[in-house]
């Protein structure tokens, strides 16, 4: 089946409400927090791969998204960069839908469209962006989550997950009309994007994900695995001995937890609450100080 640019090769039925999840690479997914809480779930609600774009160089310079080649006396496979699409059933529970979301170099227009398309034939009710970007914050204090809702429902959920609301006014992404469209389609729209430390460059950025994480366990009833917690912990571990070596990140700290602690001050002004799950406040108790909350 075609709908817009993507081929969809495994129909689903829109029998009930469908949560759409997704990732942005790579304009919002610093050291690959969006991506990792995709595949996690996809992994965990066992999803399926059911489309990807059909043309994917109609939108993509494989210049800039290099094609991945397995070479093994002669060329075994080669992968192209695509958006890819996976669907998850749930008993009793809204279906998943996950989308790995290729920022477009072309065609963008007809890219948002193809994707809305999607969203406006199947029975979707949420649509939730998630992602990270680096920040002036420290690796010492819980992450700050920015974002924001459209729609009623949306809207309490952003601050029943005490997202910090953004203020912003520059570049950004044309994928963003994919959020204000899916609003004018009716469909309920959140983005969570989670502040990084930008003196901090991981492949995987296990504080980030877990960050997130809470947020799906608070407002989807997503379980939390404890198992991330403990690589978050030894990664901040591996952080705290690598910036031993750096006396200049060791003079800029005290510089950010204190502004860290104004934009914490500023939350509670504006009677915001912070997110404590009793998962984090042994996370955040660990590094055996007072750390504020986020």
């Amino acid at each position: 089946m075609k709908i817009g640019a993507f081929n969809i090769w495994d129909f689903i039925p829109d029998e009930k409400d469908i949560y759409v999840f997704a990732s942005l690479r790579p304009w919002i997914d610093v050291n690959g927090v969006g991506t990792m809480i995709l595949q996690e779930l996809e992994g965990r609600f066992k999803a399926r791969k059911i489309g990807e774009l059909a043309r994917p160089g109609l939108f993509y310079d494989f210049t800039r998204y290099r094609p991945i080649i397995h070479l093994e006396e002669g060329i075994r496979d080669l992968t192209i960069p695509n958006t890819e699409i996976f669907f998850a059933k749930r008993d009793g529970e809204p279906d998943f839908l996950f989308l790995h979301l290729l920022e477009p170099h072309a065609f963008s227009e007809l890219y948002v469209r193809s994707v809305l398309k999607i969203l406006s034939i199947l029975n979707v009710k949420r649509y939730i962006l998630l992602g990270s970007m680096y920040d002036t914050v420290p690796h010492t204090k819980p992450l700050i989550v920015n974002g924001y809702g459209l729609g009623e429902e949306a809207i309490l959920d952003a601050k029943r997950a005490c997202a910090m609301p953004i203020t912003y006014h520059g570049p950004s992404t044309i994928i963003h009309l994919i959020t204000k469209g899916a609003e004018e389609m009716g469909i309920e729209a959140n983005v969570f994007i989670v502040s990084l430390p930008q003196y901090i460059v991981l492949e995987e950025d296990y504080m980030g994900k877990m960050r997130l994480m809470e947020i799906l366990n608070l407002l989807y009833n997503i379980p939390l695995d404890t198992e991330g917690y403990e690589k978050a912990l030894e990664q901040r571990e591996m952080i705290n001995k690598k910036l031993e070596a750096s006396p200049e990140v060791r003079m800029l700290l005290p510089q950010l937890e204190a502004a860290y602690d104004m934009r914490v001050k500023m939350m509670d002004m504006e009677g915001m609450n912070h997110l404590t799950t009793d998962i984090e406040e042994h996370f955040w108790k660990s590094m055996g100080k007072d750390i504020g909350k986020a």
